[in-house]
């Protein structure tokens, strides 16, 4: 097979007209030769740190959109999984990515459950990690969200990180907002990544004491405006990545979009190929071409190198999608859930409180941090109740994994005036989470989830509508397209409920996210995320 265009040397920084010749999957000769082909041959391009369950799509559904967007492969961590359904759900994700082209490479989850303060389906001590990265499928230690462990010495903690570098392979970070001495000590544990950096000062302090890190651009956290401006002087030890990303934006583009992005404010094309295609394979040791003799045939063909409109995807010399049609196909597998609570009674959303203020979570559009506020209390009967006035609404978090009492926090900014929103993708242990403007609606869309064992759903007065994930409660069956759009759909009915969030249930996933400050909420109460501790709800 020969594939002519203008060929892009990303390490050279040159394009030339020529003709890629591949056999037997891998490049044998790349010839500079005249022709009348205007499109752009370049390697494709890896997302550094995404959880394929975010996507609510299974690996193999995830790879047939992927692909179209000129993704060829993608360093995974399977946490979410995990924390439903441990080793089991981990070995799920690898062996159903393997029925496909694209190249997954998935990680040790090194956290589960990610802390002590909720309640998750599994657990992954230091034994379990070293078992996995032993395991040749498994291509590094998965971020270690526990800062504090790493910090204050852990025995389990380090024992997971002694075991990837027994096995020579990396060690991803996570550690927002952590700077100075504390940021020092981290890396030299053996992180050497982050991408959880939400300001240029922070992330340049970590390139700058040997991090590589990465620009994150999802449907919940976007911080791509706040360190683009790094990539010119640190091209070499920075990656594009999604981390969470909903079907819908899926549908629409990939890493694709932060090239076109990044070339658009004027920053130099091979700088930032270098960050999209070189710079993931050549830090986790993926077996993935970049486009010079020898070398696997994964590789793309673009329109321009100005908006990276896909033509023709390869993987392995074989063409995977083309002008927008995804030659990946469906195959079967198992549906594997972990689901164990019975329904709720409205009175179980009640709150005894007799305090004038309470703790309030903040929710800010398109980052995973909160701030605490302050509010005043509405009670009505003993009972502390939404206040729709204010936008202070009551929200709760349900054991899945067994019957126990909700916990119950109050959050500004969701804005619905109507009904709830639930969901059970709720970051990190995937318990139940919803938040709705009375106990009723609360009730009602928190059975809505465990009669379906898994999903995300809205309800009001007059319309209850749920979008069924059976796969750990944290992913379809369905295709990208059929869960795209009847995410979209929902997500839709709960901006017409009254949300101004650009993404309301990625939003809502991530107020049960402990290790990101500052107060959020768990199955076993407010949790400070600031102090690592629980908090009151009443202000006494």
């Amino acid at each position: 097979m020969i594939v002519q265009g203008n060929i892009v040397d990303i390490l050279h920084k040159r394009i030339f007209k020529g003709e890629v010749e591949v056999e037997d999957g891998k490049i044998v000769a790349i010839r500079e030769v005249q022709h009348n082909s205007n499109h752009f041959i370049l390697p494709g391009f890896v997302d550094a740190h995404i959880h394929i369950e975010s996507s609510m799509l299974v690996p193999s559904e995830f790879a047939k959109i992927a692909v179209i967007h000129g993704t060829v492969a993608t360093v995974s961590d399977p946490h979410e999984i995990a924390n439903v359904l441990g080793v089991q759900g981990v070995e799920f994700m690898i062996e159903n990515g393997k029925k496909v082209p694209l190249k997954f490479n998935f990680g040790a989850p090194s956290c589960v459950p990610a802390t002590s303060f909720e309640s998750a389906g599994a657990i992954i001590d230091a034994d379990g990690v070293k078992r996995m990265m032993e395991n040749p499928d498994i291509k590094y230690l998965a971020e270690m969200m526990n800062y504090p462990g790493v910090l204050f010495d852990d025995s389990e903690v380090l024992k997971k990180i002694q075991h990837a570098k027994n096995n020579n392979k990396p060690i991803d970070g996570h550690a927002p907002g952590l700077r100075g001495e504390d940021a020092t000590k981290y890396i030299a544990a053996g992180i050497s990544t982050d991408h959880e950096c939400f300001t240029a000062a922070e992330a340049l302090e970590k390139l700058q004491k040997g991090m590589k890190v990465l620009i994150r651009e999802g449907s919940a956290a976007k911080n791509f405006e706040a360190l683009i401006d790094l990539l010119p002087e640190n091209f070499e030890n920075m990656m594009f990545c999604s981390d969470d990303k909903h079907p819908d934006d899926l549908l629409v583009g990939h890493i694709n979009q932060l090239c076109a992005r990044a070339v658009a404010k004027g920053i130099d094309v091979f700088k930032v190929l270098q960050v999209a295609c070189i710079n993931p394979v050549k830090h986790y040791n993926l077996d993935v071409g970049l486009l010079h003799q020898g070398a696997v045939a994964d590789f793309i063909l673009v329109e321009d190198l100005a908006r990276f409109n896909v033509l023709e995807t390869y993987i392995n010399g074989n063409l995977v999608a083309k002008n927008g049609k995804s030659f990946v196909k469906s195959v079967p597998f198992e549906i594997l859930n972990n689901f164990n609570t019975d329904k709720k009674e409205i009175t179980d959303f009640r709150f005894e409180a007799s305090s004038e203020k309470i703790r309030v979570i903040e929710a800010l559009d398109g980052e995973l941090v909160t701030n605490q506020l302050e509010a005043n209390s509405k009670i009505i009967g003993g009972n502390l109740v939404s206040d729709t006035s204010t936008d202070v609404l009551k929200m709760a978090v349900v054991n899945r994994y067994k019957n126990e009492v909700p916990a119950i926090a109050f959050i500004k900014n969701f804005g619905i005036k109507e009904g709830a929103i639930a969901s059970s993708v709720g970051h990190d242990s995937h318990n139940i989470i919803a938040v709705g403007v009375s106990d009723t609606a609360l009730c009602r869309a928190v059975n809505l989830i465990i009669e379906n064992s898994g999903g995300i759903c809205a309800v009001t007065a007059a319309t209850e509508k749920i979008v069924p994930l059976p796969v750990a409660g944290i992913m379809s069956d369905l295709s990208a397209h059929e869960i795209g759009n009847a995410y979209a759909e929902l997500d839709g009915m709960a901006k017409q409920m009254g949300s101004a969030l650009s993404a309301p249930f990625m939003s809502l996933s991530f107020m049960a996210l402990l290790v990101i400050p500052s107060l959020k909420l768990s199955d076993k109460g407010l949790f400070d995320g600031t102090s690592f501790q629980f908090t009151s709800l009443e202000i006494k």
